[in-house]
């Protein structure tokens, strides 16, 4: 198949997303994980799918999760370190214990993106998409195209000082914490477990120093507005329609396929730790195994100069497919579209890749922003006027060359 003819149309695809996307952001609730505002962009996306993009199937589909916990490690982990500090000049021992276990409560639960405090958050009802565009013939490979229809909570001192003093403050309050650990060890092995710091010591001197990192401790406790949501409009209803305009476009100039099913994946509440994602995979255990299948999850795709094929996700932590990857990177230099190798790096995050590799399906990571914060990622700076249609446009002919590879037999 040759696509070039849709290819061409890039520019005017993205402006198709910018319209649509300026409708949801305007027409609908402040989509949170697990609200009423997700549901509505889902159901309308499932509308738009299978009436203007010729998806015969559009399913809607419900999960429920726990969305508060993803960052209510906080109050766990810092209520746990402040005390830690207050127990530091007569319990050291209690000291450590706390400080160990706010530090693996918060790699569990926002390092790796674990279900470990949950338990302890409301419960809501989250959604997803699954809509599939039959080929005309038979199956024999099949691509999906995803992204994540909610939005997130505004990071209040990325909006105030951006993105160094943001991961700035997290780090300085990292640093307070094990620097509580390791006096309280040294504590320990100068005075035993219960011993009694001499208050006229170095030891007891550096305490009371540390004593500077409290008011950042403190301030982590606001790293996150839970009552305000961003718009969301570049992160991620940008991922959500590199899809839908794909198959918008095709739908127009009435181009099928004979042997390459195309579906797009919406999936919901990324922004409380990839649970739509999670919970897609374990509904779909499975479905879509009868052929090669591939998986291109978009997360804010916003400067060209940024667009990159991520080979590895949730802060490195996790592999993406490196056929699926290499696929999208020759794609665009195919395409004339520039595209960098890179990954998710430490304190970056997750896209919904991860979560599909975690559960082996065959998924790649594509972003287009600058992994250094910007001001408006995860502020009120992401709306729908502060889009970039170059960087929309390229990644939509990158994408759609990449399909034109993959019906014609690459990495399969």
């Amino acid at each position: 198949m040759d696509l070039q003819k849709i290819i061409e149309k890039k520019d005017m695809a993205a402006k198709y997303m910018l319209k649509e996307i300026t409708y949801i952001c305007k027409k609908f609730e402040k989509r949170a994980p697990g609200s009423k505002g997700e549901q509505q962009a889902c159901e309308y996306m499932a509308k738009v799918l299978k009436k203007d993009c010729g998806c015969e199937r559009a399913d809607v589909e419900s999960f429920k999760e726990n969305p508060g916990s993803f960052y209510g490690w906080i109050y766990f982990t810092i209520s746990f370190v402040l005390a830690a500090i207050a127990l530091f000049f007569f319990a050291p021992l209690l000291s450590v214990l706390l400080i160990v276990a706010g530090l693996v409560i918060v790699f569990l639960q926002f390092g790796i993106y674990k279900k470990f405090v949950d338990r302890f958050f409301p419960e809501k009802t989250g959604h997803n998409v699954t809509a599939v565009k039959s080929c005309t013939g038979e199956v024999k490979r099949r691509i999906f195209f995803n992204g994540h229809p909610d939005a997130a909570w505004e990071w209040p001192v990325n909006y105030a000082l951006g993105g160094v003093g943001f991961e700035g403050h997290a780090i300085i309050c990292a640093i307070g914490a094990i620097y509580y650990l390791v006096l309280s060890c040294i504590s320990i092995s100068q005075n035993g477990v219960f011993g009694v710091i001499d208050k006229t010591s170095p030891l007891c001197t550096a305490a009371l120093w540390g004593l500077l990192f409290v008011p950042f401790l403190v301030g982590l406790y606001w790293m996150w507005n839970k009552k305000r949501v961003v718009d969301g409009a570049n992160d991620n209803l940008s991922g959500c329609y590199i899809g839908i305009a794909i198959l918008k476009m095709l739908q127009d100039e009435g181009i099928e396929f004979e042997n390459t099913e195309i579906g797009v994946i919406l999936t919901g509440s990324e922004e409380a730790g990839l649970r739509g994602a999670k919970a897609w995979c374990e509904a779909h255990k499975g479905e879509f195994d009868d052929v090669p299948t591939f998986i291109f999850s978009y997360d804010t795709i916003h400067d060209p100069k940024y667009l990159m094929t991520n080979y590895r996700d949730l802060n490195g932590s996790v592999k993406a497919d490196k056929d699926v990857s290499d696929l999208f990177m020759e794609a665009a230099k195919e395409a004339g579209v520039p595209c960098k190798k890179g990954w998710v790096p430490p304190l970056g995050g997750a896209t919904d890749s991860a979560a599909f590799a975690q559960a082996g399906f065959r998924a790649t990571g594509v972003t287009g922003l600058n992994h250094k914060l910007e001001d408006y990622y995860h502020t009120r700076r992401d709306t729908y006027d502060n889009m970039n249609l170059e960087g929309l446009a390229g990644c939509f002919a990158a994408s759609v060359k990449a399909l034109e590879m993959f019906d014609n037999g690459a990495k399969q």
